[in-house]
């Protein structure tokens, strides 16, 4: 039965980009050993390779070793240290969650593809290679449209999904992206998150400035910055992706699968009337707009966030 609400953070509480450094790694597909399992958080998860279809992926697996895995797919220009620790380790004491760079972002190699379509075949290649029969995804911004795909794509691989801070094809309000970040030009990377990710009131922009120092926490193996092709060969994908497409939510219609979607009240770059849409259009879907919130708002409303999170993928 699809829900649909606008909650308060408490009520969800009762309800239960930067350094380079150089990498190590673990060898391809090595049994953890139980030091590695017992220390497999944000901060101190080795990052280990996989090789897709001859291009070596980078991943990292955080907390539990057994359950069906949550995967995480990032926003644009966004890499495994992009992450809110809040967030991953939250969700990692409770799952096996798994964060990766896609193909030629940041740490990975190759060539990263200009079309969202060609990431989620990729992202549903590196899954498959895990040898993982079933995952949970999670997509944030861009990796919401990531998301979107591969469940459309490959929906018997997906257990659940969980959707922040995204939209159909053709989302209000982004083709305007362009505007947005070159309203950013100039500022700091602390003043750039708070303005694209946040709102204005004093409260959230506490909470960001909480949510990019944790981002800073993790000091060894740092993901490498996203180079200058594959920046714009995502900028090229998420444009692609907002142009008008008449049969993008009926097409939504097609996703069987349980989904989440958290919002922002007042996310900047992706309208919440595009979650709306999409809770709309999709059979077995949640609603969760938090206020005072923007496009990061599950990094400002972590606790609440998790809480919600993994009430859903325990049902």
């Amino acid at each position: 039965m699809k829900t649909i609400r606008k909650i308060s953070v408490a009520s969800l509480l009762c309800l239960s980009l930067f350094t380079v450094v150089t990498m190590s790694c673990t060898e391809e597909n090595e049994p953890p050993t139980l030091q590695e399992i017992q220390n497999r958080d944000h901060q101190t998860a080795k990052t280990q390779w996989v090789n897709v279809k001859g291009v070596a992926f980078a991943y990292r697996v955080l907390g539990k070793e057994d359950g069906i895995p949550l995967v995480l797919l990032p926003g644009l220009g966004g890499s495994m240290d992009d992450w809110d620790p809040a967030v991953t380790n939250g969700l990692s004491k409770k799952y096996k969650v798994i964060i990766f760079d896609n193909k030629g972002v940041a740490t990975s190699k190759g060539d990263t593809p200009n079309t969202v379509q060609a990431m989620a075949d990729d992202a549903i290649d590196f899954i498959q290679t895990l040898n993982l029969n079933k995952v949970n995804i999670m997509g944030f911004s861009m990796g919401g449209f990531v998301a979107q795909r591969l469940v459309l794509t490959n929906p018997s691989l997906i257990n659940k999904v969980i959707l922040t801070g995204t939209g159909p094809q053709g989302a209000i309000g982004l083709s305007n992206l362009p505007n947005i970040i070159a309203g950013t030009a100039g500022l700091s990377p602390e003043a750039s998150f708070l303005k694209f990710g946040f709102t204005e009131s004093a409260t959230s922009i506490a909470a960001g400035k909480a949510s990019f120092a944790r981002i800073q926490l993790r000091t060894h193996e740092r993901d490498l910055p996203l180079s200058d092709a594959s920046s714009n060969s995502q900028f090229t994908a998420v444009l692609s992706w907002a142009q008008p497409n008449t049969n993008a939510l009926t097409e939504l219609k097609n996703i069987k699968n349980p989904v989440l979607i958290v919002h922002g009240e007042n996310d900047l770059p992706v309208s919440v009337q595009n979650a709306k849409n999409t809770a709309q259009n999709i059979e077995h879907a949640e609603l969760v707009i938090l206020p005072d919130s923007g496009h990061a708002s599950f990094f400002q409303n972590h606790g609440a966030f998790v809480s919600k999170a993994i009430e859903f993928l325990s049902k």
